[in-house]
């Protein structure tokens, strides 16, 4: 069998639909289905089927699914191998994953890190949740990703090595000039008037969470599909929101930032596989640590009456969220 139709498959049970995997893959959407279509034909069973948001496995399909995994995974560790001996580690491209909100600012300043220490390198960025990006280290599709300890996890898996980074303070976003704009830490409680907008259930359920033990109820009023969307809405003045701290530098020049009186947290990490690490990997995790312990400090430095000290220990598992 064709292995290029094997991770067709495989990418259209990962992102659950057949657009995105095209998009993903650089095929149309119809060269997908016949790939599908035809692995279905060659197996003699259905492998997927179709629901309201666009496509899962089938039992059948769920099977060959782990199977595939694995050998796609030993396979791209043949093809490194090869290369790797041929042209030399430096010539391999470092796949590395990250949560939205990892994404979107102290990886890709990592790698620029990365670029001017040790010159060129082939590189890609893919941005997921934590879980998703968790399984991609351990197929090989990913050399290294950063990812949190939000709800339900990471799970303990001896394929993969896990490195604790440090614990990052949740904040709230506002419109550039809402009123607690440029003040210090704020109460929960006197944001209690205030619309919230949240692009996840694990987002509003910290929330939900936080504003509980403070004996008030958050009026969540708009939802969004992404972080993105929900820093749209609200640097258009329709609602405020509760972000990760490490987004911070990375934000929009029109919108702004409080700091939470005993602000709920969560765990950085970040995983690389034991087999066959990336020669590069290692490098690219210490200058992440340092650029996420230099927010942190920066962050310290800008909110009055407080200190950094919550960097010993990873953070409860029931006060982290997804971004």
């Amino acid at each position: 069998m064709d292995l290029t139709v094997w991770r067709a498959f495989v990418t259209v049970c990962r992102v659950g639909s057949l657009s995105a995997a095209a998009a993903e893959l650089n095929h149309t959407q119809s060269a997908v289905s016949r790939q599908i279509a035809g692995l279905e034909r060659q197996l003699g069973v259905s492998l997927v089927e179709r629901h309201a948001r666009g496509v899962r496995p089938t039992s059948a399909g769920e099977v060959f699914r782990r199977h595939a995994l694995a050998t796609l995974d030993e396979a791209d560790r043949a093809v490194r191998a090869v290369r790797d001996l041929h042209g030399g580690v430096s010539d391999r491209p470092l796949a590395i994953g990250a949560t939205p909100s990892l994404a979107g600012g102290i990886v890709p300043e990592a790698v620029q890190g990365l670029l001017k220490r040790d010159g060129s390198l082939r590189w890609s960025l893919r941005p997921g949740l934590s879980a998703p990006l968790h399984s991609r280290v351990i197929a090989g599709a990913l050399d290294i990703a950063f990812v949190t300890d939000a709800p339900p996890g990471l799970p303990v898996d001896p394929r993969v090595e896990r490195r604790f980074l440090g614990l990052d303070e949740m904040v709230v976003v506002l419109p550039a000039g809402h009123p607690r704009a440029g003040g210090g830490p704020v109460r929960i409680q006197e944001l209690a008037d205030e619309t919230w907008a949240e692009d996840n259930d694990g987002s509003a359920a910290l929330l939900h969470q936080h504003a509980a033990r403070a004996g008030v109820s958050p009026r969540i009023g708009l939802t969004a599909a992404d972080l993105p969307g929900k820093l749209a809405l609200v640097a258009t003045g329709h609602a405020i929101a509760l972000i990760p701290g490490v987004l911070t530098p990375a934000l929009r020049a029109d919108v702004t930032t409080v700091a939470l009186a005993d602000p709920p947290t969560r765990g950085i990490y970040a995983i690389t596989p034991r087999r066959d690490p990336h020669p590069r990997a290692v490098p690219l995790l210490e200058l992440l640590a340092t650029a996420f312990a230099s927010v942190r400090t920066a962050r310290a430095a800008h909110r009055p009456g407080t200190t950094d000290d919550r960097t010993a220990a990873p953070a409860p598992q029931d006060n982290i969220t997804e971004s």
